[in-house]
């Protein structure tokens, strides 16, 4: 372990800063349950079986004249098909994805079909994740020996209901959607044929009917559903062939547009109770301070406030509205400690993790080969070269809103966050409640990109502490300066990055960087040198860092990418070709590298200061490569022009979406290149809003972005994410071209003036 993971920081004797919560990703979530189920045994009874799961999920969501299949569906008896999805839906397409696979194993009709928010209970816990994460965590060998029902216990213990990890389609949609619609489907038939008094084979489905050729009888789902629904289900049904789809791979509308558009979607902020209150917050500035006084007079003077609530380190508003609150809260004036955090800044935090670095001691290490001796090798030339990341806000359109109302023992939550049963849970345990005193409402979100995971979420204990003081149900609002102020960043991150080439090739790299998060196991490294060494050296400051749009695959992608086209300058070789020599032959890697630089004309001239640059990323099992086109402006600052994408997720479950995905991300990511930033100055963040925190422009958005799948038929990979990593190497590729000027440190801004 480093010695000292802030060295550069002098900070005076005070107490011990409390722990930052722990951020249990899925994986160690997943690890932790397994544990817990070995060593335990059977300590979770019944209600932690498939049964008494399934007969909750019916008590919850089957109604009269319907019939429910597991946790994951219903068929109604007019046909209608209900499926439950247990992630949330924020604008990524997942519910209409997964209904696609679902409906298509089915071989249901789409016009009768429903996708639905699986509700917060521990029946709908998403088994099928766990699974689908098995295989990475403890390989593939172990992950085959846990029976289904232990996985679904896991799922429940955890408990796991969460969006992330571009999961959705890949672990939830393969492993749980798909497998579920054949097996209800196989399950149909068999009813059929018992009713018909013919071989099961005999029978074929489609649109929502089970048909026997030879007799011209036909019967409907719903005529067969009461009955399926007694029969036990296959554990592993027959999937279809990619010759046999009619859904999966279709560029099916999404189901959630309609009402996003006409204005009926109700998102959290949205919300409306009767009697409702409207409150909103302050808290201390500099994470890990403290509130040590505030004079409520001035706030409660003001007309429509009603309370002022004051928490350990924060201080609440209460009005009959937001407007009334917010001015009472403006008319406060807290005090607050910094926590022993004052000598914090952005470059103390840089000079700090460069020290680290430098000292040489690792707190993780990967790679294989000897480094060291390529370095040293007769004939070697090595490169060295260091770049530098900010903080990065999610910037959500919805900044955070959630209400909350106690009554007659029960607590009860609405809102949107990306794990509705860790939301229970973490909301119980900040009330002093027993979890099933907890309901919690799912909604809609304006965005999230990480920032809604449970586990730091401040938000929700706030509301629950709230709630319970006050008689009414109360929305508790963070205005945008709170939400900019207190995110939960994508880590400052530094890194030095050295390469050894000889013979026109690359013999050694190694890869330090220095962050909050360790990203081996989770950032493929993709390119075939015979001496790699990746050393991660923690470093966390006073922010709490989260997941961010594709995590840690966009500080190793800037990193790892641009240094290829420094060394590809460095052997005077093309960017393109120099990769391509570096990348296995007959790889997927390597067909989309040439796909994109095939489609983008890589190599054709350009017209005057306009440079070209590509990158290639792998990540959550989805392989991206980007060339971006772009010139620099008067002000120095960057112009993009074009883009291309070619992307190999395996199977490409909805075109349409998928695409939108890919394009979202590469936006996002050129954003974030060019502009974002969060910064810390005496331990508090200076930025507060969209004004000083810019988010790209329609107007400086490439006019033209070209997206292509590449259906290699591999394992499905994810789809929300990986389109974010490649486009900023692959900008500061392009203006190092047009430059000559290599930018190492984002953003971008005006760096590339002449």
């Amino acid at each position: 372990m480093a010695d000292n993971p802030n060295p550069d920081l002098d900070l005076p004797e005070t107490a011990a800063p409390e722990a930052k919560p722990k951020k249990k990703g899925i994986k160690r979530r997943i690890f932790l349950a397994g544990s817990a189920l070995v060593v335990g045994g059977g300590i979770f009874g019944v209600w932690w079986s498939d049964k008494a799961a399934k007969d909750k999920a019916t008590a919850l969501a089957v109604g009269e004249g319907e019939h429910g299949f597991l946790t994951w569906m219903k068929i109604a008896e007019d046909d209608t098909v209900t499926v439950y999805s247990p992630h949330i839906d924020f604008g990524q397409g997942s519910h209409t994805a997964l209904g696609q696979m679902l409906a298509d194993e089915l071989d249901a009709a789409w016009d009768k079909v429903k996708i639905e928010q699986a509700p917060a209970d521990f029946a709908f816990a998403n088994a099928a994740l766990a699974k689908g994460f098995l295989p990475e965590m403890a390989g593939e060998t172990v992950a085959g020996l846990l029976p289904d029902a232990v996985i679904g216990m896991m799922a429940r213990t955890m408990p796991i209901q969460i969006t992330g990890g571009s999961s959705a389609v890949r672990f939830t949609g393969e492993v749980g959607m798909r497998k579920t619609g054949a097996a209800v489907r196989m399950a149909l038939i068999a009813e059929a044929a018992d009713r018909l008094g013919v071989p099961a084979g005999e029978l074929t489905t489609a649109d929502s009917k089970v048909t026997h050729a030879k007799s011209g009888k036909s019967l409907r789902y719903g005529e067969l559903a009461a009955g399926a629904a007694e029969r036990s289900l296959s554990n592993d049904p027959v999937l279809k062939t990619r010759d046999q789809w009619k859904l999966i791979g279709q560029p099916i509308a999404r189901r959630d547009i309609p009402a996003k558009v006409d204005g009926s979607a109700v998102y959290g902020i949205d919300f409306t109770l009767p009697e409702m209150r409207v409150a909103t917050i302050a808290a201390a500035p500099v994470r890990g301070g403290k509130l040590e006084s505030v004079d409520e007079a001035p706030a409660l003077a003001v007309n429509g406030v009603e309370k002022v609530v004051k928490l350990d380190d924060a201080v609440i508003v209460v009005g009959k509205g937001y407007w009334p609150a917010l001015k009472g809260l403006q008319a406060l004036s807290p005090k607050f400690s910094d926590g022993g955090h004052a000598a914090v800044s952005t470059p103390a935090i840089y000079a700090a993790q460069a020290k680290l670095m430098a000292g040489g001691k690792p707190d993780n290490e990967a790679g294989e080969g000897d480094v060291d001796g390529a370095f040293k090798a007769a004939g070697a030339k090595v490169i060295e070269a260091e770049y530098r990341v900010p903080f990065l806000h999610h910037a959500m359109m919805e900044p955070f809103a959630l209400t909350g109302h106690f009554n007659d023992g029960t607590l009860t939550i609405w809102g949107g966050l990306q794990d509705p049963l860790s939301t229970r849970a973490r909301a119980a345990k900040a009330a002093g409640l027993d979890v099933e005193q907890v309901v919690f409402n799912p909604m809609i979100m304006g965005g999230g990109f990480g920032r809604r995971f449970p586990d730091v979420v401040e938000i929700i204990d706030q509301v629950a502490i709230l709630a319970k003081q006050v008689p009414y149900p109360v929305k508790l609002v963070w205005s945008r300066e709170e939400e900019v102020r207190h995110g939960t960043y994508r880590p400052q991150s530094s890194s030095k990055l050295s390469a050894s080439l000889k013979d026109g090739k690359i013999s050694a790299m190694r890869i330090d960087y220095a962050q909050s998060g360790n990203a081996e196991g989770e950032v493929p490294f993709i390119y075939a040198i015979p001496a790699t060494s990746r050393r991660h050296f923690a470093y966390q400051s006073n922010q709490i860092d989260g997941p961010w749009r594709s995590v840690n695959s966009t500080q190793l992608g800037f990193y790892t990418e641009s240094f290829m086209d420094e060394l590809a300058a460095a052997a005077g070789e093309d960017p393109y070709q120099f990769r391509r020599k570096h990348l296995p032959a007959g790889s997927r890697h390597l067909a989309v590298l040439d796909e994109v630089a095939k489609r983008s004309g890589w190599g054709t001239p350009l017209p005057e200061g306009v440079g070209r640059g590509i990158a290639i990323v792998e990540s959550f099992g989805t392989i991206v490569a980007e060339v971006i086109e772009a010139s620099v402006k008067d002000d120095g600052s960057p112009k993009v022009l074009k883009a291309w994408a070619v992307v190999d997720c395996g199977t490409t479950i909805n075109p349409l979406n998928a695409e939108a995905q890919i394009a979202g991300g590469l936006i996002m990511s050129l954003s974030a290149a060019i502009g974002e930033q969060i910064t810390l100055d005496q331990g508090a963040v200076v930025e507060s809003n969209f004004g000083d925190y810019p988010i790209l422009k329609l107007a400086d958005a490439p006019p033209q972005i070209d997206v292509h799948f590449i259906e290699s038929g591999a394992k499905t990979g994810g789809i929300g994410e990986p389109g974010v990593p490649p486009a900023t190497p692959a900008l500061a590729n392009a203006l190092a071209a047009v430059s000559g000027k290599r930018i190492r440190t984002l953003p971008l801004l005006t760096q590339a003036k002449a």
